[in-house]
């Protein structure tokens, strides 16, 4: 079930190919993931918008691959949820990471496996995360799941999503962005008003043209992923997703992951593989294929005449970069534009579309008068400790690699390297003792893979909502922690409601939070009076008012607040407020808290991004040592 867009617009009409506007109310930068669903989520509320991606859209690299709950939540609200999990693998055949030696080969030491994690919500874990939100994990490699959301922005913005087109200026006044598009083909120079712009390009041009400082370390370490067709069916892991490789042969330079990117097979039998290593691991010249080739092979203990065909590398850097400013007068700054962090993890491509959820339902709620300007403040107040947080947990995830090879007493000493696996495989008291300190450095890892905390747990401490001075249940510094909670900034705990669809279908609390405006959950002996109180309002921003059945026994276990009581949501299913009971004047309590979530709340006086700016400090300091 998926909640209605009640816009009180139109749905866009199509915009002829060499039709060009003058005027938009949102224009947005940048065709990867992050603005095309800004584009979708716009459109689906009838705004009128314009993206422009300065490259074709010809996806070619495959990039991020692990989707999350929360974002999944988000592409189901953008009708593209179901598309990705029927193109992608169950989430049963790809949960755990694991470590080896290498794929395969003859050797004594080939093949053989080190460890593993239970990842991405398997395992133990499963319970947990199945608990946390109605939608699953998701695996789609960004080369397959691009194409996609394309489709789907171009069906929700016909004619509105124009490839080849590079912004090259933006010049702001008082009430709209001018932003000068240059035609990379022919070169021709036009000029587009907007009431608002979001640079979702990744900072190529956006960074220049708006002076937006991003902090933090930068080009910490080079990495060189390689988009391959290979046979790996003879490695002995069955279904794993992500593979770690380890071996003394060589030293450091056999060291490298690869991932399975399908596109029908999810596990060892995957016909696309993307292997990556670090730059310095690279055996010779990284363009001289052949030796390329050459390298691959030894670090997954494949035959000389195996083979393997490349379909594209690419070379990127750690960075651990957060934006000072998400807002620069009526441009804002999203996904990789406003934060770039390394990938373990997997937390970058989530947070991007996160960005875009949370900026797009405050834009519509602005552009449709519902709501004044400075509810878009809040946009930075929310996001920006969020992506630092995420930024210094990324990075922290990728100290926790070197430790195992630390641990196996693997150097550039190839025949120590070996003298430690005979201990490691032995039966002896130091056999045991290294395996145990190895198991011990692998399960370290689970912060990098089971990150419940991180992924459903993040919540705003200040920005749209009405804070109520209760604490942040559970514990907020261990990344596996998330306990389900209806304090406000948090999201709505996911419960199965008992009533059902007319087809039957089981329904999610998720699934009554309204796209457009608020939802008011109450009670249905409440809902009365709650009604009442939201018809004497009589505010732009619409307010629905959800009855759920008093006997609903999981509802009234999960929702905190007494038989009488409301809990305010927001599209992005934040919540905003919320009420224990019925206060004696619910109308007037109602009024205020919408008076302080529709002013974007109060600024803090302190930069709540500033702790997780240390951390990043510190987690760089050891990675590029």
């Amino acid at each position: 079930m998926t909640a209605s867009v009640k816009s009180p617009r139109a749905p866009l009409p199509p915009l002829g190919e060499d039709e060009w506007p003058e005027a938009v109310e949102v224009l947005v930068m940048g065709g990867g993931p992050v603005g095309m669903s800004c584009a979708i989520l716009l459109a689906q509320r009838g705004i009128d918008v314009l993206l422009v991606e300065r490259r074709d859209f010809v996806f070619r690299f495959p990039r991020a691959h692990l989707l999350n709950p929360r974002t999944m939540e988000a592409f189901h609200d953008m009708g593209v949820a179901d598309d990705i999990y029927a193109a992608t693998p169950t989430h049963d055949r790809w949960r755990k990471a694991v470590w080896y030696t290498t794929a395969t080969g003859p050797g004594r030491f080939d093949g053989l496996k080190i460890g593993e994690v239970p990842a991405w919500g398997g395992g133990p874990d499963a319970e947990r995360y199945r608990a946390s939100s109605p939608r699953a994990f998701a695996n789609m490699p960004q080369l397959r799941l691009d194409p996609l959301i394309h489709r789907h922005a171009v069906a929700a913005a016909p004619g509105r999503i124009r490839a080849k087109q590079e912004v090259i200026g933006i010049r702001q006044d008082a009430d709209s962005a001018t932003v000068e598009i240059r035609d990379v083909v022919s070169g021709e120079v036009r000029e587009v008003r907007a009431r608002y712009v979001i640079a979702a390009d990744g900072g190529r041009d956006s960074a220049a043209l708006l002076g937006v400082e991003l902090e933090g370390p930068r080009d910490m370490r080079e990495v060189v992923n390689y988009h391959v067709s290979l046979d790996l069916s003879a490695w002995p892991e069955p279904d794993a997703l992500l593979g770690h490789f380890l071996h003394p042969a060589g030293g450091a330079r056999r060291r490298g992951t690869i991932q399975a990117l399908g596109p029908t097979h999810y596990d060892r039998d995957s016909e696309e593989w993307l292997v990556s290593v670090a730059g310095w691991m690279v055996e010779g010249d990284p363009d001289d294929e052949q030796a390329l080739f050459d390298s691959i092979r030894r670090m997954l203990g494949l035959a000389e005449d195996h083979g393997i065909t490349m379909h594209s590398m690419t070379r990127w850097t750690y960075n651990g970069l957060v934006a000072k400013r998400f807002r620069s007068g009526r441009v804002f700054l999203a996904g990789d534009a406003a934060h770039k962090h390394p990938p373990t993890g997997g937390l970058g491509l989530n947070s991007g579309i996160q960005d875009a959820q949370n900026l797009c339902w405050k834009l519509a709620a602005v552009l449709d008068g519902q709501a004044p300007d400075a509810l878009l403040d809040s946009y930075q107040a929310e996001r920006r400790p969020i992506v630092a947080w995420y930024t210094a947990h990324s990075l922290e995830n990728a100290n926790r690699h070197p430790p195992i090879a630390a641990a196996l007493g693997f150097s550039e000493d190839e025949a120590e390297g070996f003298r430690n696996l005979e201990v490691f495989v032995s039966d002896t008291p130091e056999g045991e003792a290294m395996r145990a300190r190895v198991e011990a450095e692998v399960a370290h890892n689970a912060h990098d893979y089971s990150q419940l905390g991180v992924e459903a747990g993040f919540h705003y401490a200040a920005g749209a909502l009405v804070p109520d001075g209760t604490p942040v249940p559970g514990d907020p510094a261990d990344p596996t922690d998330f306990q389900a909670t209806s304090r406000p900034g948090h999201h709505l705990p996911h419960v199965w409601l008992a009533s059902r669809t007319a087809d039957g279908d089981a329904v999610s609390s998720h699934d009554l939070v309204e796209r457009v405006g608020l939802t008011l959950l109450t009670s249905a002996s409440a809902a009365g009076r709650w009604q009442e109180a939201v018809d004497l309002l009589g505010g732009a921003l619409p307010v629905t008012v959800v009855a759920i059945d008093d006997a609903d026994d999981a509802w009234n276990g999960a929702r905190e607040i007494g038989d009488d009581g409301a809990l305010l949501v927001r599209p992005d299913r934040k919540v905003a407020w919320r009420s224990p009971g019925m206060p004696e004047d619910p109308s007037m309590v109602l009024d205020d808290a919408l008076a302080i979530v529709l002013r974007g709340g109060d600024v803090p006086a302190e930069d709540p991004a500033e702790p997780f700016l240390k951390r990043i400090r510190a987690a760089a300091s050891v990675l590029v040592q």
